[in-house]
C-alpha cells in the first residue's frame, strides 16, 4: 500500500489516519493493489507473485503454444515485479527456470503485438489489459 498527498502537514496527517483506520476493513486484494491499471505501463500495480514458472505457465495452459508460452513468462515477470519486459529477459527466465525454450523470442513477441496482447515501448513492452484478459487475469 502506498500513500501519497500535497498539502499542508496537518490536512496530510489527517488523511494518513483516515488511510489507515480504513486497512482492517480492505481485503487482500485491496492491499496488493487491486485491479490492473490500464494506460501505459501495464505492470503499474501488479501484485506479487510466488508460484514458479512452471506453475504459472502450467496454469494459463501455455506449454504447448510458443506464443502463449512467451505471454504467460513475460506475466510471470510482471508478477515479480518486473518493469521493463523485454525479449531477452523473457528467454532467460524459460532457461534459468529449466522451461522449454522458444523458437523465436522477437517473433513470439512480434505475435503478441499483432494479437493486442502486448505493447512495444522504449526497447521493451508491456503487456495489454487484452493480453491479461487473454491470460485469465479480470
Amino acid at each position: 500500500m502506498e500513500f501519497a498527498g500535497k498539502g499542508q502537514q496537518a490536512w496530510l496527517a489527517e488523511q494518513l489516519k483516515t488511510v489507515v483506520a480504513a486497512i482492517p476493513s480492505m481485503g487482500a486484494g485491496d492491499l496488493d493493489g487491486g485491479a490492473e491499471k490500464g494506460g501505459g505501463g501495464g505492470a503499474a500495480a501488479a501484485p506479487k507473485s510466488t508460484a514458479s514458472l512452471a506453475s504459472h505457465i502450467k496454469s494459463k495452459a501455455a506449454e504447448k503454444n510458443q506464443t502463449l508460452r512467451f505471454l504467460a513468462t513475460a506475466d510471470w515477470l510482471r508478477l515479480r515485479g518486473m518493469e521493463t519486459l523485454t525479449t531477452a529477459a523473457v528467454a532467460k527466465a524459460l532457461l534459468d527456470n529449466h522451461q522449454s525454450r522458444l523458437g523465436n523470442p522477437a517473433d513470439c513477441l512480434n505475435k503478441n503485438v499483432a494479437k493486442g496482447c502486448c505493447e512495444k515501448v522504449n526497447g521493451g513492452f508491456y503487456i495489454t489489459p487484452e493480453g491479461l484478459k487473454e491470460l485469465g487475469h479480470s
